[in-house]
């Protein structure tokens, strides 16, 4: 087993007690939803529909495309409006479903049926996940079907829920932890139903003894010969998936490997209660939990919001902003993406808004390097930042994959502890794209 830690790493101000206290609640949107064909890691969807066509809830309304691709599923009722270009959150332009949305919310037949999951195959599983459209909801987006089928299951010995939620701010899957313990515990069974060898681990950071508590008691006696909580070390990104590997068994995998390569799968908590959805429910993949918080915002709240609503009418949920804020991010401060319209759609990665009054990273002028060596002290990858920025800034790719700078999962801890305010991860995010881009091309 692992040590329930890992080297390097930081400790920012976490801001959970903002929200942490706020019950999920459901939102229900008003104006038209927009589904991005592609919300996922691999291939976009294909579009099944067409303007003109009344959908309902639950009804698959794209098609996944290739063997790394995601279904995707209407979270209303309504008819399609237009299928075109929208703004998403990282701003690109993505071809996307518009559905005026008709506020009934008419569904499916079977839609949330009850089923015994011991009754189905280890391939009816796959496939029902599949057509759920269910992916990794912890940001990746990978499709989650891919990565319950390894090439060999009998290697897998440890099933990881991913209950870390260590990114700064958000309190979603420390709210479904509190809530549906159940439902995460259910999910975790049917995910080892899928690996014989396999016993599942619950890792949640000691800094949240509550929740520790209430999943350890949700285990049944029974369902304790195969599953056990793990609390981990408070500390970010513990949450990283090579770091809650290695917390959790003590084994090491690289940019190269794939978490199976360890014999480990790794699934976030709304994934697994996504999963529980799905098999157990007949409830595919429709709604994401999202914290909106942050201190410009008026009423902090956690909701649960149907795929595809605007993040702009999700913030006037939450009493919209009682300050002005300098600076919106979808998802948290270390690893979300900072917005330039709010008036884009809700996807299958989408976790948290956070809207702040201050932007201290702008404030923060950007000197020389005094090769102090903290950045190198809290890389989780043991690299050397200030050295492949200096790579980056001379567009040296070769050099920078020479000194391993694909290791870098871009967490920000770098930039984080520079007292010379060096925007060391934003240089490896633009180099890396440019060397994955490279590697496609050839």
């Amino acid at each position: 087993m692992g040590k329930g830690t890992f080297r390097g790493g930081i400790h920012p101000f976490d801001g959970k007690e903002i929200s942490k206290s706020k019950p999920v609640t459901t939102f229900l949107p008003k104006g038209e939803i927009v589904f991005p064909l592609s919300q996922h890691i691999g291939a976009p969807a294909n579009s099944l529909v067409k303007p003109g066509d009344s959908v309902m809830v639950g009804q698959k309304i794209a098609e996944a495309q290739g063997f790394i691709s995601s279904c995707i599923i209407s979270s209303v009722s309504g008819t399609v409006k237009i299928i075109e270009p929208r703004p998403t959150v990282s701003g690109a332009l993505v071809e996307s479903i518009v559905i005026e949305n008709d506020n009934e919310y008419k569904k499916v037949p079977g839609f949330n049926t009850k089923k015994d999951y011991t009754k189905f195959s280890k391939s009816e599983i796959r496939t029902i996940i599949k057509e759920a459209g269910i992916v990794g909801m912890g940001g990746a987006a990978f499709p989650t079907h891919v990565k319950l089928t390894p090439k060999n299951e009998d290697d897998i010995t440890h099933v990881i829920v991913n209950a870390a939620e260590c990114e700064p701010y958000l309190t979603s899957d420390y709210r479904m932890m509190l809530e549906e313990p159940e439902s995460l515990i259910t999910g975790l069974k049917v995910i080892l139903s899928l690996f014989d060898n396999a016993k599942g681990v619950i890792a949640i950071e000691n800094n949240k003894p509550d929740c520790i508590e209430i999943v350890n008691d949700a285990i049944s006696p029974e369902d304790k010969k195969r599953i056990c909580v793990i609390p981990l070390k408070a500390k970010y990104p513990q949450g990283a998936e090579r770091n809650l590997i290695y917390a959790v068994t003590g084994r090491k995998i690289n940019s190269k490997m794939l978490p199976a390569d360890a014999g480990v799968v790794v699934n976030n908590v709304d994934t697994v209660i996504s999963i529980k959805n799905a098999v157990c429910d007949t409830v595919p993949l429709i709604r994401r939990i999202i914290t909106v918080t942050g201190d410009a915002i008026a009423h902090p709240q956690n909701f649960s919001v149907p795929i595809g609503s605007c993040y702009q009418e999700l913030i006037e949920a939450a009493g919209g902003f009682k300050s002005t804020p300098e600076k919106i991010i979808s998802g948290g401060p270390m690893m979300g993406t900072a917005l330039y319209n709010t008036c884009v759609p809700v996807t299958k990665n989408s976790s948290a808004i956070l809207a702040l009054t201050k932007d201290e990273v702008a404030q923060k002028p950007e000197t020389p390097c005094i090769r102090c060596g903290r950045c190198v002290s809290v890389c989780p990858s043991r690299l050397i930042p200030q050295r492949l920025q200096e790579f980056s800034n001379r567009f040296d790719t070769e050099s920078f994959e020479n000194n391993y700078g694909m290791e870098c999962y871009e967490c920000g801890s770098c930039t984080f502890v520079c007292p010379a305010g060096r925007q060391l991860t934003q240089s490896f995010k633009e180099t890396r794209k440019s060397i994955i881009a490279q590697r496609k091309k050839k």
